[in-house]
């Protein structure tokens, strides 16, 4: 009869391997991963690595979004309330104008345009998480400071005209905000201070002329430009939570796909354990018979 002169040496071998399965099985079992190094399944392992990049970028963006998510809706509620304010100062100016008040009651709404101008100064001078969001890229400096050095009083802006853009995943940009000057300061019949700082000086003196009237117009005209301003804020608003959504529904699919492209399957590995564990009892108690005696007394 002939004998495998390695027959030992491959009994050894094998136990090796079935331990090394077992140690395998063991730890995909207690993590509940099934891969677990490059060399157990590259091509999963590279699948992975996409997977999770896939899943940081939608993360990033929707760090980002969140953030200026909020200095959008601050800045929206501030041009909100700038409407208001107008609103009311236009009609301060037309009854003004209608040439029934006298000089103390014009005075007095000099007065009252100018508690308006200041407010709109400090809506425009809104800032969010310590930054100011209507000064263009210069968001460490207030942006508007009003001097009554001059008659009319003038007002300054500080910021620049720099836009801000957000890149989503998918490439397109979104505009996280409005310069100051594109607002409040803009050439033309457009400019909400000029317009204020010229009616507050006009009833100052106690009596209206042709220049309230042309000046009234053009404070009406500066509140149609910041309602209008006011609807790119907002369109950026709703595209930016749209993409949001959007971002997160697929970053939940793409972590699924992770979960299930590296999850490992228990009922199936509990039972290969099993398996493996009879195996190697069994490669031991071969193994233990032959060293209790000479292989060919176990022929």
């Amino acid at each position: 009869m002939r004998v495998d002169p390695y027959y030992v040496s491959n009994l050894v071998t094998s136990l090796d391997q079935t331990q090394s399965t077992e140690q395998q099985l063991t730890g995909e079992l207690s993590s509940g991963v099934r891969v677990n190094s490059l060399s157990q399944d590259p091509v999963a392992s590279g699948e992975n690595v996409l997977l999770l990049n896939q899943i940081q970028r939608d993360d990033s963006f929707t760090q980002s979004a969140s953030l200026v998510q909020g200095q959008l809706q601050v800045a929206d509620s501030a041009l909100g309330s700038v409407v208001s304010q107008l609103t009311q100062a236009v009609s301060l100016a037309t009854g003004a104008n209608n040439g029934t008040l006298n000089s103390s009651q014009l005075k007095a709404i000099s007065n009252q345009l100018a508690g308006i101008r200041d407010d709109v100064t400090s809506l425009a001078n809104t800032s969010y998480q310590g930054q100011y969001i209507f000064a263009g890229s210069q968001t460490s400096t207030a942006p508007f400071t009003t001097s009554n050095l001059t008659t009319p009083a003038t007002t300054a802006y500080n910021g620049d005209s720099n836009v801000n853009l957000l890149h989503t995943p998918d490439g397109q940009t979104i505009q996280l905000n409005l310069p100051g000057d594109q607002i409040f300061t803009a050439s033309g019949t457009n400019s909400v201070f000029g317009a204020l700082n010229k009616l507050v000086a006009d009833y100052a003196t106690g009596a209206s002329g042709g220049t309230s009237a042309v000046d009234t117009e053009a404070l009406n005209a500066a509140l149609n430009y910041v309602s209008q301003q006011r609807v790119t804020l907002d369109n950026s608003l709703t595209r930016l939570t749209a993409t949001s959504d959007a971002i997160t529904s697929e970053k939940m699919q793409l972590t699924t796909a992770q979960t299930n492209l590296m999850q490992a399957d228990l009922p199936q590995i509990s039972t290969q354990l099993s398996l493996a564990e009879t195996q190697q009892t069994a490669l031991e108690d071969v193994i233990s018979q032959l060293g209790s005696g000479s292989l060919f007394q176990k022929l």
